[in-house]
C-alpha cells in the first residue's frame, strides 16, 4: 500500500521527480515499480468493462526483426535439433531480446546522480548488484510472477499524422507532442484512468516492413548515431504521465521518447 500512496502524490509535490523509488531496497515492491498500481481490483475492473469481443491481438514483432539491428546487437539464430532420428524435434534460440519486441526492465538503463561519480539503476541499484548472479534486485522475475495485465489505451499517432498530411520518417528526431496525444485522445473519446497501460503507435514496424530498402536497413544498422522518432522528452510529458497514473508505457518505436 505504501507504493500506491506514493503514486498518488502530484508530480509537482514530489521531493525529487527524477528519483521516485518505491519500496524497500531489494523488495518485491521495489521490483514492481509502477506496476504496483495494477492491483487485483484495477485489473478486474478493466476486464469487466473493456473486454467486449474476446478478440486477441499479439503485441510482438517477428523474432527476426530488426533483421539489421543497431548498436552491434546480434540477430536471432534459430536451430532445429532432431531427436531419435526425427521422432521429435527441439528448438534452440540464441537471441538478444533488445533486437526485437521487448519491454525494458528496470535493470536496462542507469541514470546519473548529482554529486556522485557512479551511475545507478532504479532504487539506487548498483552495477555491482546487476552483475552479481546471487542478486535478483529489480529483476524481471518481479513482473513475471503475475504478468502484466490491465486496461490498454492506444494512441495511433501514425494513422492520425497520415490523415493530417504530416510526413516524417520514424528514423529521425520527429517528435510526438503531448498536445498531439491529447488531441488524438479527444477525437477517439478516450478518457484516461489510473492504472492504464499507454501505447503509442509511431509507425516504425510499418516503415521497416513496407518502405525501407535492404540498403537503408543496413545503413541504419551501421549508423553510430542513429535517430529515432518518439514522444517529446519534456518535463510536461513526465508530469502528465505521472499525474494521469499510467502503470506502464510502450510503443512500436526503437525508443519511446525521441532520441
Amino acid at each position: 500500500m505504501a507504493n500506491i500512496r506514493l503514486f498518488d502524490i502530484p508530480f509537482d509535490e514530489l521531493p525529487n521527480p527524477k528519483q521516485v523509488w518505491a519500496g524497500t531496497p531489494g523488495s518485491h515492491e521495489e521490483g514492481l515499480g509502477k506496476l504496483a498500481i495494477l492491483t487485483a481490483e484495477v485489473v478486474a475492473k478493466a476486464a469487466s468493462t473493456e473486454i467486449k469481443t474476446g478478440r486477441r491481438v499479439t503485441m510482438s514483432w517477428e523474432l527476426t526483426k530488426l533483421d539489421y539491428p543497431n548498436f552491434n546487437r546480434q540477430c536471432t539464430q534459430h536451430t532445429i535439433i532432431p531427436l531419435l532420428g526425427g521422432i521429435a524435434f527441439d528448438d534452440i534460440y540464441t537471441m538478444n531480446p533488445q533486437q526485437c519486441s521487448q519491454w525494458d526492465g528496470l535493470r536496462h538503463f542507469s541514470q546519473t546522480i548529482p554529486g556522485q561519480p557512479e551511475r545507478v539503476f532504479y532504487g539506487g541499484t548498483t552495477k555491482e548488484e546487476i552483475n552479481d548472479p546471487k542478486s535478483d534486485r529489480i529483476g524481471l522475475q518481479h513482473w513475471a510472477q503475475e504478468g502484466i495485465a490491465g486496461r490498454g489505451v492506444l494512441i495511433d499517432y501514425a494513422t492520425w499524422a497520415e490523415k493530417k498530411g504530416i510526413k516524417y520518417t520514424t528514423f529521425s528526431t520527429h517528435q510526438i507532442r503531448l498536445s498531439d496525444i491529447l488531441e488524438i485522445a479527444q477525437e477517439c473519446k478516450i478518457t484516461f484512468q489510473k492504472g492504464d497501460i499507454l501505447f503509442i503507435r509511431i509507425g516504425v514496424t510499418k516503415e521497416w516492413d513496407t518502405v525501407m530498402s535492404d540498403a537503408q536497413k543496413r545503413q541504419y544498422a551501421d549508423n553510430i548515431k542513429p535517430e529515432h522518432a518518439g514522444v517529446e522528452a519534456t518535463t510536461g510529458v513526465l508530469r502528465w504521465l505521472w499525474d494521469t497514473g499510467f502503470a506502464a508505457i510502450a510503443s512500436d518505436a526503437i525508443s519511446w521518447e525521441v532520441r
